[in-house]
């Protein structure tokens, strides 16, 4: 232990050095320093062609005492790259359940949320760095929602609109269709128009900020989803994540909400 302090007071003055004057060699033993005060730049992870990169998630609260349920939600998200095209393919739930008791006493159980969600992409890559055009078709199945079923397929062209080495801005916008079943069971369909953006942004080698945004607007409704996530890496393929989605609609059946919200926190393992 002597002899480790020993040597790092002897390194001290080049610690110092570094963080006055900017990037300097350390001693022979240790790593070269860098501006500590400098800005955090780190590149963003790319698909190698004909790659496949795909994370699973999934997380559960379960609660006991005054108040007794489940929840559980879970996404896998698998994307694969090759020299013309990208593709995305994403499928998430999400499942509730509280118990009670009955006008008996008897404990029963209800389910208070059930969505599932899948939805398929595939963009081909365009003239221009970040340009392409895209086919996206979606379904949602929930139960509790305003809209019972909700399927929508879009076309559309996207571009980047910022790039740096840590922060990135996509955004898309293009014609499309839907169809659905409202909570009253009529059904619905029309023609709409859909706009998304995403942001990336690496905070740190260890911490990642995502945003995302998509709206579609049609004749009776405009239906729109965000979903927001802050993700720290435990090793090379495990992260703890935590996100905030809400799911909207403009036209909605009598004794529906608007917005319906979700905060989660999940264990997310990349392979």
């Amino acid at each position: 232990m002597l002899m480790k302090s020993l040597r790092f007071l002897a390194h001290a003055p080049a610690l110092l050095l570094c963080a006055l004057s900017g990037p300097v060699l350390a001693g022979p033993d240790l790593p070269p320093v860098g501006d500590v005060h400098g800005p955090i730049r780190m590149d963003l992870p790319e698909i190698p062609e004909g790659g496949w990169f795909t994370s699973a998630e999934v997380g559960a609260i379960a609660t006991s005492g005054n108040t007794t349920g489940t929840s559980i939600t879970g996404k896998v998200d698998a994307r694969h790259e090759t020299a013309n095209w990208s593709h995305e393919f994403i499928v998430s739930g999400f499942f509730k359940e509280d118990e009670y008791e009955d006008d008996d006493g008897r404990l029963a159980r209800s389910k208070s949320a059930e969505r599932f969600a899948a939805s398929a992409k595939a963009s081909l890559k365009l003239l221009g760095e970040g340009k392409r055009a895209f086919i996206l078709g979606s379904h949602v199945n929930d139960r509790f929602g305003a809209y019972t079923r909700y399927s929508s397929l879009a076309i559309g062209h996207g571009s980047r609109w910022y790039d740096s080495a840590n922060k990135t801005l996509d955004v898309e916008i293009g014609p499309g269709y839907f169809a659905g079943e409202r909570a009253t069971g009529e059904d619905e369909n029309g023609l709409t128009v859909r706009g998304a953006a995403q942001f990336r942004w690496r905070v740190s080698p260890s911490a990642y900020f995502a945003q995302t945004v998509s709206v579609e607007k049609g004749t009776s409704n405009t239906h729109s989803v965000a979903e927001t996530s802050l993700s720290t890496k435990i090793n090379s393929t495990m992260q703890m994540k935590a996100g905030f989605s809400a799911r909207s609609d403009s036209s909605v059946p009598a004794g529906k909400k608007n917005t319906d919200t979700q905060t989660s926190l999940t264990m997310v393992y990349s392979f």
